[in-house]
């Protein structure tokens, strides 16, 4: 984990669950990277979300069209849990195939320690949620791999996240709808995707804070209205999804530092924005490992 020798006191799967009942909403920060969520989890947050679209972005250089495979993704859950020691929310994207693909997918993000992870109802290869020309599976076929994705994990605390797209396809009833019926299969917490006014927004919070927990997916500059956490609590979510903001950052500051060496030769101008060398290795835990050295090494 985090800690090359520790180990949370409570597994991180438990302290999951325990988040998302305390009432109060969870914010999960996006990680793309191993380096970006041991970032978030210092920052002082409680759990982290593998974003798919970051890691689409940070392993290939491309869009979220459904380009990685289920093995691709899985490994780099594996690397994200094992950078940090709070709870990781993994994208697992369509789960890759029908519910056969969905058992060996959550066996394998069980095996990887991922805490959480989330199934979508869109049809392969699938699209970021807030892009357009989206389509979705039945609803019972869907509601199949969530049977399916229940009966597979190991672990009764992995918490599974059924996600519907069907409001941009078939409208917020359909949506709703769909939600219900996958909390009837064995879903743990319900994702519907992109509601696109404030009033959706309430109607989901409305229709279904009751049935279970809820994921409310704060996209930076996506299709859903940026409303404040405050109303996000008020309106009954559990977990509050940031995916996209320190890939927007981590671009932005190295379009920055590019510019700067391209214009004048060196990154000088811009070195006082950064961390030092020597700030940057403490955060990667570079005396832990210096002490581990120690202890360790023969002689």
């Amino acid at each position: 984990m985090g800690d090359l020798l520790g180990a949370a006191a409570t597994p991180p799967r438990r302290r999951l669950r325990e988040l998302l009942a305390t009432g109060e909403p969870l914010v999960a920060p996006g990680a793309y990277d191993a380096l970006s969520a041991r970032l978030v989890e210092q920052a002082g947050f409680g759990a982290v979300y593998m974003t798919g679209f970051g890691t689409t972005a940070s392993l290939i250089g491309r869009p979220d069209v459904g380009l990685l495979s289920g093995a691709e993704m899985t490994a780099h859950a594996a690397r994200l849990v094992s950078a940090v020691d709070v709870p990781v929310i993994a994208d697992a994207d369509t789960g890759y195939g029908n519910a056969l693909n969905v058992v060996r997918t959550v066996r394998s993000y069980e095996q990887a320690g991922v805490a959480a992870l989330h199934l979508e109802d869109q049809v392969m290869p699938k699209k970021c949620g807030h892009m357009s020309g989206k389509a979705v599976i039945g609803a019972e076929e869907m509601a199949g791999k969530i049977r399916a994705a229940a009966a597979a994990r190991r672990d009764p605390d992995l918490v599974l996240i059924a996600r519907t797209d069907a409001a941009a396809v078939h409208g917020l009833d359909d949506a709703i709808a769909r939600a219900k019926r996958y909390a009837s299969a064995g879903a743990d917490v319900l994702f519907v995707e992109a509601p696109t006014s404030e009033e959706s927004i309430e109607r989901i919070g409305a229709e279904l804070a009751g049935v279970a927990p809820l994921v409310f997916n704060w996209v930076e500059g996506g299709r859903t209205p940026a409303i404040s956490l405050r109303r996000i609590t008020e309106l009954g979510f559990s977990l509050v999804l940031f995916p996209i903001g320190t890939l927007l950052a981590a671009t932005a500051g190295i379009r920055s530092l590019l510019g700067a060496l391209r214009a004048d030769g060196t990154p000088a101008a811009v070195l006082g924005e950064l961390p030092t060398f020597g700030e940057f290795t403490e955060l990667m835990g570079l005396p832990e490992v210096l002490e581990l050295e120690q202890r360790f090494a023969g002689g």
